[in-house]
């Protein structure tokens, strides 16, 4: 009897496999759909509820859509859920990998409504009535014409009540913190760093990396970093309420 090697895509467990397939089906699609002027990102992609293009679907629809303009987006995000999503399943079952994955993605879609809400509140502080009526009435005619207003305030207003975001990041950085929980001092190799860092500290220094450009919220940065984070802090809150009811049911955790 011939025996051979498993292939290299039946190596990786299924919900992993196919989260990757399905991520990768939808960046095609959005092509396919823009090829026949239909906005992908503006039916599937989050907004904020505040936006005309709003639907609740979008908090669990953003997160397999991916930036068309750059591969890399796709690929990255792609990558890490292969290289250590496959681990997670492997330790915890697909059903509770597929759990995981969903829950931190849309706690991310919270947390990133959230801070959209409190820098919402913020700037609307220093506008008039009228002109923030003007923008949530007028401001996403505007966005679609690929314009915004002249006086930065509104615009800033504009910009934040009719963003879009997309990606899996969320629930990416939410597997990063799983596998830096259950695997602390696995050697990490990490590229233009000669030296290999155990994973505990990958996390714990890319959790605050996120923390501090969320706050800086540099210009021209367009990365949700507090939705990442939000990943985490999801992630984290889920892993604990597993670890305890683990341990009440007379389980190991790992």
């Amino acid at each position: 009897m011939n025996q051979h090697a498993p292939g290299f895509f039946s190596s990786i467990p299924a919900v992993t496999k196919n989260l990757i397939i399905i991520n990768t089906l939808c960046w095609i699609a959005t092509f396919v759909f823009q090829r026949n002027n239909i906005d992908f990102f503006r039916l599937f992609a989050l907004h904020y509820p505040a936006s005309d293009d709003f639907n609740l679907i979008q908090i669990v629809s953003y997160m397999f859509l991916h930036d068309t303009h750059s591969f890399a987006h796709l690929f990255f995000n792609m990558f890490a859920v292969y290289m250590f999503g496959r681990v997670l399943e492997n330790v915890w079952g697909g059903k509770r990998f597929l759990i995981y994955y969903m829950i931190t993605g849309v706690g991310a879609a919270f947390v990133n409504l959230l801070v959209a809400y409190i820098r919402i509140r913020s700037v609307e502080s220093n506008l008039s009535a009228e002109w923030i009526e003007e923008v949530y009435r007028y401001g996403g005619n505007a966005i679609q014409e690929g314009k915004n207003y002249v006086n930065p305030m509104m615009a800033s207003l504009n910009s934040l009540i009719n963003s879009q975001t997309v990606g899996a990041s969320g629930a990416v950085f939410g597997i990063l913190l799983a596998f830096g929980v259950l695997f602390p001092n696995v050697p990490l190799y990490i590229m233009f760093i000669p030296v290999p860092i155990k994973a505990k500290y990958f996390v714990i220094g890319y959790g605050l990396i996120e923390l501090f450009f969320g706050f800086a919220d540099f210009t021209g940065d367009n990365v949700a970093h507090f939705a990442h984070l939000g990943g985490m802090i999801f992630g984290f809150i889920l892993i604990y309420y597993w670890k305890k009811k683990d341990a009440d049911n007379g389980k190991y955790f790992y």
